[in-house]
C-alpha cells in the first residue's frame, strides 16, 4: 500500500484583517519567505474574529496564529479560537493582543477567574488582568531576556533578544495564579515585566507581547514564525501517517 500524499498544512490567521495594521500586511510576505527560504509551505486562511465564534471554526487547522489588531470585533471569537488551539493541541502563536487574549482565556477557563477583563475593552471592570502599560510600547524596541530551558529559548536559540512592539496594554495581575495552573512566563523585559508566555506539555503554544512579524523587512521570517510553521508541518505530517 502506498502512503497517502502529504497535504499542505493549513494555518488559521485569526483577526480582523485590515490594510492599516502593519502586522497584517506583513503576513503575505512572511508566508512567501517561509516557502522560498525554508521550504515551509502553508495554506493560510484569515478567520475574522466574528467567524471564530462558530463552533469548530479553527478545528482541523494545523496551526492558529492570533494576530494583533485589537480591540477585535468579537473578543468572544478570539477567545474561542485560543481555547480550541489549547484544548485540541493545535500549534498556537499569539502576538501582541494575541498574548493578552491567550492569558485572558487561560485565566477564565483554566484558573477559574471568570471575571477578569481587558482594560482596552472593559476599562471599568473591577478585576483587570490586562492593564494599560505604565509606558506605552507603541513603536518601541526593547530587550527581552529569555529563560533557559524554555520553548522560547529553544526557538530563539538565545537567552537575549531585541524585539519590536506596538502595544499599550500588558499583564500585571494574577500572574502567580496563572503560573500555579501551569502557564510559564519565559521572557521578560529588563525591568522584569512579562513579555513571553508558553504552555508546557502542549505541542506548541507560544505567545509574545512583542510582534515578531515586524522583525526586519519581512524577507527573513522571525524564529517564532518559522517555529510555528514547522509545528504545523509536523502536525499535518503526523495526521497523514507520514514519517516525521
Amino acid at each position: 500500500m502506498t502512503n497517502p500524499s502529504p497535504r499542505t498544512p493549513r494555518i488559521a490567521l485569526v483577526g480582523d484583517r485590515s490594510p492599516s495594521v502593519v502586522s497584517h500586511t506583513r503576513v503575505p510576505l512572511l508566508l512567501d519567505a517561509l516557502a522560498e527560504r525554508d521550504r515551509l509551505v502553508l495554506d493560510a486562511y484569515w478567520i475574522p474574529s466574528e467567524d471564530a465564534e462558530e463552533e469548530g471554526a479553527v478545528s482541523g487547522f494545523d496551526a492558529v496564529w492570533v494576530l494583533p489588531g485589537s480591540p477585535y470585533r468579537s473578543q468572544a471569537g478570539v477567545l474561542a479560537a485560543i481555547r480550541t488551539a489549547r484544548v485540541e493541541g493545535i500549534p498556537f502563536l499569539g502576538t501582541c493582543a494575541g498574548l493578552q487574549h491567550a492569558l485572558l482565556e487561560y485565566a477564565r477557563n483554566v484558573c477559574g477567574l471568570a471575571e477578569v477583563a481587558h482594560a482596552e475593552t472593559d476599562p471599568d471592570a473591577e478585576d483587570l488582568l490586562i492593564e494599560p502599560l505604565a509606558c506605552s510600547l507603541v513603536g518601541h524596541e526593547g530587550v527581552v531576556v529569555i529563560e533557559p530551558g524554555s520553548l522560547a529559548q529553544s526557538v530563539m536559540g538565545s537567552e537575549r533578544t531585541v524585539e519590536r512592539y506596538f502595544c499599550a496594554y500588558g499583564p500585571s495581575r494574577h500572574l502567580d495564579t496563572l503560573r500555579a495552573h501551569g502557564l510559564r512566563f519565559s521572557g521578560y523585559d529588563e525591568d522584569g515585566h512579562v513579555r513571553i508566555a508558553e504552555l508546557p506539555g502542549h505541542p506548541f503554544f507560544l505567545a509574545s507581547l512583542f510582534q515578531p512579524e515586524l522583525s526586519g523587512d519581512g524577507s527573513r521570517p522571525h524564529p517564532m514564525v518559522r517555529a510555528l510553521a514547522r509545528a504545523a508541518v509536523t502536525r499535518a505530517t503526523v495526521e497523514r501517517g507520514q514519517p516525521v
